[in-house]
């Protein structure tokens, strides 16, 4: 993936690569960070099992769907910075995701990468929509989303969130019909 990419100026500082088992602890130190989750506390890793089953999952769907989440890192010192990607979801639309160490966020590493990720979906299936959803008060991410070309689709209650007064936000690239809508919120 790294070689791809390479002629992507935008990324110059960053690499990209398929999720290896070796990435686990990497991955692990940025989902286990609670300054990683201000906006979902819950969401939070606690223990390195659960990470391990996240890029388990991710591998699994690179060889399922051809495209899913990529480890991001410094093209320097291949330090993992994060992740990103778009994977298949319900079979009905990428959902475009990300996760960065504090250390890489506000430096405009997740808009290049999200691009990167949506574009390159896209060539897989375009007549998947992409999909991302937050939660309101997550306003980088609404940035992302929009920087990235998605518009806000649907605004409603977070149904299953610890948090009774969280709103979810479903961004996507392309008005969504009422199933890929259901997915979303499934």
């Amino acid at each position: 993936m790294g070689e791809e990419l390479a002629a992507t100026s935008a990324l110059d500082d960053i690499r990209l690569d398929p999720p290896a088992l070796g990435d686990v602890q990497a991955i692990h130190e940025i989902y286990g960070d609670p300054r990683v989750w201000g906006h979902l506390p819950s969401g939070r890793h606690t223990n390195l099992e659960t990470t391990a089953a996240k890029v388990s999952l991710w591998i699994d769907a690179w060889e399922r769907d051809g495209r899913a989440a990529w480890i991001v890192r410094d093209a320097t010192t291949g330090a993992v910075l994060g992740h990103v990607g778009c994977s298949v979801r319900r079979g009905a639309f990428w959902n475009l995701g990300y996760r960065l160490s504090i250390e890489a966020q506000g430096r405009g590493i997740a808009t290049r990468v999200s691009m990167v990720a949506i574009r390159r979906a896209k060539q897989v299936d375009p007549n998947l929509p992409i999909v991302a959803y937050l939660l309101e008060h997550n306003h980088a991410s609404a940035r992302v989303a929009e920087k990235c070309g998605l518009t806000l689709q649907h605004r409603a209650p977070d149904a299953g969130n610890p948090d009774p007064n969280a709103i979810r936000l479903i961004y996507a690239d392309r008005a969504l019909s009422s199933e890929q809508l259901h997915a979303a919120l499934a």
